[in-house]
């Protein structure tokens, strides 16, 4: 258990995105395992929900099945290294690539009494998203990883990230027992959780997304659903999601300045840091005259 503070230190905010449809309009794979193995992503995907509705199995451990097995037939060595290289080709929405440094200078107008970390919890890879342009920007990435053999290469899943398993990351997050060997069943006050709820921006984009969506509702955080300009199913989707009250505010994927998403990022970053500044007085006005937490 961590030891009571002796000052205010709730003053950082987590901003934590899906990646394949909301930082990147595809799939990961499509950009990069597919095509090295010359498959059809819809031929691809097919086949892995067909098996997965047969069989009851887990889509997630099927896609990660087949991609090695797909390898092994074509006799494909694939290592991490050969993973993170392939991210090159992946592509992101409008502004992506710049997003990080703008919101992070938004918030840097708080006078350097807010800090903001930037996540990744996704269904995909890990060794990819290791290789992304922007990996530099994430304090962490939790994503499905793969067991590497005394060769290099990839043999079997080590580690699978579902729709309901990204909500463990949430918890790691607003814990701050980040690496995946803690252990956090253990009951902590929220007074000493690092990074609140209320401290939380989830971006998703769509029905895997809910319970992380829903987990940060419900603890007072705050959620936006994103979507493609020309994928209507998508806004549909996202509009249910507002309606549902799963997310706060939905909008295009442009990330580029001054675009709607920029606009209510900043609301919402907004009333973030008003909040915490409203937090540290209170605090310190307690200690100031001595009353109790």
């Amino acid at each position: 258990m961590r030891p009571w503070p002796t000052g205010f230190f709730q003053n950082t905010i987590a901003l934590v995105y899906d990646f394949d449809g909301t930082l990147s309009p595809q799939p990961m794979q499509e950009y990069t395992v597919l095509p090295r193995m010359g498959i059809a992503p819809r031929e691809f995907w097919k086949r892995v929900n067909d098996e997965a509705r047969e069989t009851q199995s887990d889509m997630m451990l099927v896609y990660m099945r087949h991609i090695l097995e797909s390898l092994d037939r074509q006799r494909i060595a694939v290592k991490r290294g050969d993973f993170a290289r392939m991210a090159g080709a992946i592509r992101y929405f409008p502004g992506v690539e710049g997003w990080f440094a703008r919101v992070n200078a938004y918030v840097r107008q708080s006078g350097g009494k807010v800090k903001l970390h930037h996540y990744v919890i996704s269904a995909g890879q890990k060794e990819i998203l290791d290789g992304v342009s922007i990996r530099r920007h994430f304090r962490r990435i939790y994503a499905s990883e793969y067991h590497f053999n005394h060769h290099g290469v990839a043999t079997f899943p080590k580690l699978l990230v579902t729709d309901t398993m990204k909500t463990q990351f949430l918890f790691r997050i607003n814990k701050g027992k980040e690496a995946v060997t803690e252990s956090i069943n253990e009951h902590m006050p929220e007074a000493l959780r690092p990074i609140p709820f209320h401290n939380m921006i989830y971006v998703g984009d769509g029905m895997t997304d809910v319970p992380s969506m829903a987990l940060t509702k419900k603890n007072g955080g705050h959620t936006v659903a994103v979507y493609g300009k020309r994928k209507d199913a998508q806004k549909d989707i996202c509009v249910r999601l507002l309606e549902a009250g799963r997310a706060d505010f939905i909008a295009v994927a442009d990330y580029r300045k001054g675009s709607k998403l920029a606009r209510r990022m900043e609301l919402l970053l907004d009333a973030i840091v008003s909040d915490i500044a409203y937090r540290r007085e209170a605090w310190e006005c307690r200690a100031e005259h001595r009353a109790a937490p």
